[in-house]
Order: structure tokens, then C-alpha cells, then sequence
């Protein structure tokens, strides 16, 4: 009796086996949901913008355009009371544009109380540095305008104006007057391509395709060429004439007294002169107290350089051939 119990206890436990395991391996089932207290992955949300395709690379997925989150921080001012820059425009250069009603009246984008800062004829020592601190000190942006030359003559001066994040255009290779009767066509072209040239060389990278003529002197066919580069022209809405201004004090009255009546406008000054670094720091406060605002221009791209020019300014700034002269015959000792 008790064999025959302990078969059938046998069996039973042999069935429940059996029928547990093809309960969980043949019989369709709902699969179990997540408990509550564990978070759904939230689910991924695609660009709408299309993605180039590329021959070397699957696309599975859009991918996200750069957030302000994951953009540079912006570097803290440590002036709280300083001048700033109110906003920052692109300039898309293609086909020329011009700016500055002085001699173009096409592109009225300045609103008013604003103005745009620029420096014609650097970089200069003691003069340009002086700038670049009453800018920095105020926490504002300019575009400068180096001559070729000077460029060539002081590159860690203009290296500095870069660092600072201003603009940087030309200004010619040695500031000649591109509409003089006896300028050609080809003369005015080499002034232009060489003075971006040496900027660039003096920066390592490609300038803005921002230019401003000598003397404001606009040559038409000088101005037909730089439209064929899609190079933007500067004129300016005020000119602070600060090369004949005695003191700092004339350029400040100069510029505060024909703003005041504009309401806006492009300023020309130069970082060349003394009376102008001197002036700055004044102008500028002065620029705050009036209500004014700095608007920054910039390229949307920037200037492409013609190697011929690139490689011709190089070739020109290279020091002459060490002499192959013995030491002995070109020093002797004459006396100990």
C-alpha cells in the first residue's frame, strides 16, 4: 500500500513538471508589463530638417541641430555698466554690397540710437592697442580695416584685434587712391588682392571680404571688381575726421555732435592715430550715456585669397640669402 502511494505521489509531480515547463515555453502569452516605479525611455524625438545623404555613411536618423546648451558660453563681461554689443548681423558680401549712406543708400539696417564701431589704416603699435583695451573695457566690438603693409609690419598687433573677436576687412596694400586718373585697372586690383593677402598672412587665416577704399575714394571699376570677388564695400554714415583733429577732446565733440543729429550710422575712425586711442574711452562713455547701442557686422563667409598673390607676397617677404662667406673673412678680432 504504502509502494503503491509513494507511485502515484510519483506521478503526480512528474505531470505538474511537465506541464509547467510547456506552459512557459509553447503557450502564447501577453508579455509582462515594467513595473510602475521604472520610467519608459522617453521616446526619441527626430529633425524634421533632412540629412545630406552620404555615399560612405548609413543614415538611420536625423541629428538634432545644436542647442544653446550645447553652444560655447559666452564670455562674462566684468564691466556690469559697459557699453556692450546690442546685437550681432551676418552680412551675406555676394555680388558687393555697400554700406554707409555717405555713398550708399541701399541698406538702411541700422535702427535708430544704433552704430556700428570701425578703424581704417592699422595696425599701429601703442595706438591699436590702446583701442583694443577701451573696446575691451566697454565689452564692444569693431571692424577694423588694416592697411596690407602695416599688417605685414606689426602681425602680432593684428593677431591681438582677432583675438579680441573683432572684425577684420582691408584697407588696401599701401593705402593709394584706387580712383586716381593715373590708377589702372590692373594697379587697383593688385592694391586690393594684396592687402587682403598680407592680412591674411598676418592673421594665418582668411579675412573677412569686408574692404574700404583709401580716402573713401570709390573707383567704378575698382567697385565693379569687387563685386566680381562678392567682397562687401564700406563707406560710412559719419566720418569722425580724426587725422586732423588736435586733440581727443575735438574727436569726441566731432563724432557726439553728428550722431547726435544722424541718430545712428557707421563710424570712421582710425586706429592709427594717437588722438583717436586717446578719445575712445571717452567716446564710448559718451556713446552709453546717449543711449546708444554697438551693432557688430560680420561675414557669412569668408574671403577666399588668390594664391598668385598669396605666394608673390611670401616670395617678397623673404630675407635675403645667408652670405656663403667664411666667418673668418667677414669678422676678425682687431682687438682683446
Amino acid at each position: 500500500m504504502r509502494n503503491a502511494f509513494g507511485l502515484m505521489l510519483a506521478s503526480v509531480v512528474t505531470a505538474s513538471v511537465i506541464a509547467a515547463v510547456w506552459f512557459f515555453t509553447a503557450s502564447p502569452r501577453v508579455d509582462v508589463a515594467a513595473p510602475a516605479t521604472v520610467l519608459a525611455p522617453p521616446p526619441v524625438t527626430v529633425s524634421a530638417k533632412p540629412v545630406p545623404a552620404r555615399d560612405d555613411v548609413e543614415v538611420t536618423a536625423a541629428i538634432p541641430e545644436k542647442t544653446a546648451a550645447s553652444a560655447p558660453p559666452k564670455a562674462a563681461c566684468a564691466n556690469p555698466n559697459a557699453l556692450g554689443v546690442s546685437r550681432v548681423v551676418e552680412i551675406d558680401t555676394t555680388g558687393g554690397p555697400g554700406f554707409g549712406f555717405e555713398h550708399f543708400k541701399q541698406l538702411d539696417f541700422l535702427a535708430d540710437k544704433e552704430v556700428v564701431l570701425t578703424f581704417d589704416d592699422g595696425p599701429w603699435p601703442a595706438n591699436t592697442p590702446a583701442v583694443l583695451k577701451a573696446l575691451a573695457d566697454e565689452c564692444t566690438r569693431a571692424v577694423f580695416f588694416p592697411i596690407g603693409k602695416h599688417a605685414t609690419y606689426h602681425p602680432e598687433i593684428l593677431r591681438q584685434v582677432a583675438a579680441a573677436g573683432h572684425t577684420i576687412g582691408a584697407h588696401t596694400w599701401s593705402h593709394a587712391n584706387l580712383n586716381a586718373k593715373k590708377m589702372t585697372d590692373q594697379q587697383a586690383k593688385d592694391e586690393i588682392e594684396k592687402g587682403f593677402s598680407a592680412v591674411k598672412l598676418a592673421l594665418g587665416t582668411a579675412p573677412a571680404p569686408f574692404f574700404r577704399f583709401p580716402e573713401l575714394q570709390h573707383g567704378p571699376a575698382a567697385m565693379a571688381y569687387l563685386g566680381t570677388r562678392n567682397v562687401a564695400i564700406f563707406s560710412c554714415d559719419l566720418d569722425s575726421f580724426d587725422f586732423r583733429a588736435k586733440d581727443a577732446t575735438q574727436i569726441v565733440n566731432t563724432v557726439m555732435t553728428k550722431l547726435d543729429k544722424l541718430g545712428k550710422g557707421i563710424i570712421l575712425m582710425h586706429d592709427f592715430q594717437k588722438h583717436t586711442a586717446e578719445a575712445l574711452p571717452t567716446l564710448l562713455s559718451r556713446l552709453k550715456a546717449g543711449g546708444y547701442k554697438v551693432v557688430q557686422m560680420k561675414a557669412k563667409t569668408s574671403l577666399q585669397t588668390l594664391p598668385e598673390y598669396d605666394d608673390a607676397l611670401v616670395k617678397d617677404m623673404k630675407l635675403p640669402v645667408a652670405s656663403t662667406r667664411p666667418v673668418g673673412s667677414v669678422v676678425q678680432t682687431v682687438s682683446e
